[in-house]
């Protein structure tokens, strides 16, 4: 039997009465094409126009009407700590590392690299199991990393002499 399709999201605060979840990492809520399979054992094929990045709250709409609601999963992460937490925060962001900002600490995927560098900053971090929620793109939603600093030209910088 074929799994049911999703070619469509919603957002967080843009649907209601989710008919199950599906439990997805921070990595798996950046999909376009993937065969998910619901908390009650539902398969359905996600097969969207483009990638997209959905965050905890956000639902699948299945082909035959019903909600999927999108949970974050539990994974593996860092705590970090720090008498100058805004600090702590720039050097993690110049690293376009994806962090959720807390009211007294700061969350980021385990890294031993970044680990290291924040705490030869001054942090102390902490390995924790929880699900993994960072702050959305300057727009408030989306992905942080993958910017691009190559500076790389479509166009010769040669001039006539």
């Amino acid at each position: 039997m074929s799994p049911i399709l999703c070619q469509d999201t919603r957002r967080a605060s843009h649907w209601s009465d989710a008919a199950d979840q599906v439990e997805l990492t921070y990595d798996g809520r950046f999909l376009r094409r993937k065969v998910l399979t619901t908390t009650a054992g539902l398969s359905f094929l996600v097969d969207l126009p483009q990638t997209t990045s959905l965050d905890h709250g956000d639902a699948f709409l299945l082909a035959d009407g019903r909600l999927v609601e999108v949970v974050a999963a539990d994974e593996d992460l860092l705590k970090v700590i720090g008498p100058d937490l805004p600090r702590i925060a720039w050097h993690i962001g110049n690293r376009h590392t994806p962090c959720q900002i807390e009211a007294d600490h700061l969350v980021i995927q385990r890294d031993h690299v970044i680990a290291k560098m924040l705490e030869q900053n001054g942090a102390q971090t902490r390995e924790i199991t929880a699900p993994f929620r960072p702050e959305g793109g300057a727009y408030g939603h989306g992905r942080t990393h993958g910017h691009d600093h190559s500076h790389v030209h479509e166009h010769s910088h040669a001039h006539a002499g």
